[in-house]
């Protein structure tokens, strides 16, 4: 049971973190109660020195980041074969190097906040160097859980991309056994727990309110965040055997979204002609009343 904050009179947001932090130290079970249900405490404790979205390289280094990068380009593999167009851009840094390489797109463009040997622009997320209605499809590669502002970063997005054009997000799930472990370990600030965790239902609402129709989306990695290999391995079926409705309880999920465009149809003016009540000039000849005599 979490506990009462005893300065509950004028107090400031530094003040209840301390309070938190210190809650957590000597009571564990109110951290979890804290990270999955209140959304004050994901804004100003959680979210207190965001650490760099690169800084995600070197985690996918690691064995649980290989598996994680594995699973996730095994699901692009299958989604980004259907999208057509001339420029890809990815934005994030991912754990595999061919990410997007099953896209039939020409032109790919990868984007990091960092300069990286591999990356073909630097630059923030949240303010693109490219012209809007220019990209046909945008992968979005955990950049929203380590983002001061997502929502700034999916309005960017919304700008670049062409009409129809698709944006596919991977995120980490805020539910299931990976939002438990964050809530478990999160306080002790190591990758990649340090992140906003987000459901895809808020996901989908911030898209929606771009104008973005829903697609897809399909969980991705359903085994628990172990650190031994060997256990890991054992449970390798649970990836096989997952139905689609279980989505909710992944570690992350792919999501695919197409920018609605709203077509207007012009519609010409109606001419109506004044109809005269009194006709003028002369009488128009009548044939009522004339008879044809049929028998001639």
């Amino acid at each position: 049971m979490v506990g009462v904050c005893p300065e509950r009179v004028n107090f400031n947001y530094e003040r209840m973190n301390r309070w938190i932090f210190s809650q957590c130290t000597v009571y564990p079970l109110n951290h979890i109660g804290f990270c999955l249900f209140s959304d004050r405490y994901y804004d100003y404790v959680m979210a207190i020195n965001l650490p760099h979205q690169d800084s995600l390289q070197a985690w996918y280094q690691g064995p649980l980041g290989q598996l994680l990068a594995q699973a996730e380009s095994r699901q692009l593999e299958r989604i980004l074969p259907d999208m057509f167009g001339y420029h890809l851009l990815q934005l994030g840094v991912h754990g595999s190097d061919t990410l997007c390489g099953a896209s039939r797109i020409p032109h790919k463009l990868k984007l990091a906040s960092q300069p990286e040997v591999t990356s073909s622009v630097y630059a923030h997320a949240s303010r693109l160097p490219l012209t809007s209605e220019s990209i046909d499809v945008c992968v979005v590669s955990h950049i929203l859980e380590y983002d001061s502002d997502p929502h700034a970063v999916l309005r960017e997005i919304d700008r670049v991309l062409i009409p129809e054009g698709h944006v596919v997000v991977l995120a980490f799930n805020r539910w299931g056994l990976w939002g438990l472990a964050r809530a478990t370990v999160g306080w002790r600030k190591s990758l990649p727990w340090t992140g906003k965790f987000y459901s895809p239902a808020r996901i989908k609402d911030w898209l929606s309110v771009l104008g973005f129709d829903l697609v897809s989306c399909d969980g991705v990695f359903f085994r628990p965040p172990l650190r031994h290999m060997k256990t890991m391995q054992k449970l390798e079926f649970m990836e096989h055997y997952s139905p689609h409705w279980l989505t909710g309880i992944a570690g992350a999920y792919v999501m695919v979204a197409r920018k609605r465009t709203s077509t207007l149809t012009p519609i010409g003016p109606r001419w109506r002609t004044e109809k005269n009540i009194v006709n003028g000039g002369l009488v128009e000849p009548s044939t009522r009343g004339i008879h044809c005599d049929r028998t001639r």
